[in-house]
């Protein structure tokens, strides 16, 4: 049982940050706020570099390095640091935040139920995840600031 809740939460949860996303890009367009290119850019540009990033590590994930199935079903090797789905939770998140606060606080918490459920699902380390918060709020924060 506590497999298919797993499943079921870690696909409710990155379906919900996917959604919200654009829902608040919109907003912005229609509200025509000037913070609509930050909101854009900071996640799109920060995806892009981790996802380099995660390539040129190759980090082996849980299942390669044990002989454990995954709860989660991946069958992808490698690229498990950072936690790209931790990290674009966060790097929303954080985004969001800056626009409205009240929405950012829940994406995060959402953000950080996502990352025991990767961890307890088998496709990443805690590390991976840890790692993918911190840069993804590191990335929400440079975008808006810079």
């Amino acid at each position: 049982m506590y497999v298919k809740i797993i499943n079921q939460l870690n696909r409710l949860i990155t379906v919900f940050v996917y959604v919200t996303y654009p829902i608040v890009l919109l907003t912005l367009i229609y509200t025509r706020d000037e913070r609509l290119l930050r909101a854009l850019l900071t996640p799109s540009i920060s995806f892009v570099l981790v996802s380099i990033f995660r390539r040129y590590i190759n980090a082996p994930r849980p299942y390669e390095v044990s002989s454990t199935v995954p709860i989660i079903k991946k069958d992808t090797k490698g690229k498990s640091f950072p936690s790209r789905h931790v990290f674009s939770a966060f790097v929303v998140a954080t985004t969001v935040y800056f626009i409205y606060s009240p929405l950012g606080i829940l994406l995060m918490f959402i953000g950080c139920i996502l990352a025991v459920l990767r961890v307890l699902g088998g496709v990443h380390f805690p590390r991976d995840v840890i790692a993918g918060a911190i840069i993804g709020i590191l990335s929400g924060i440079l975008g808006f600031y810079f």
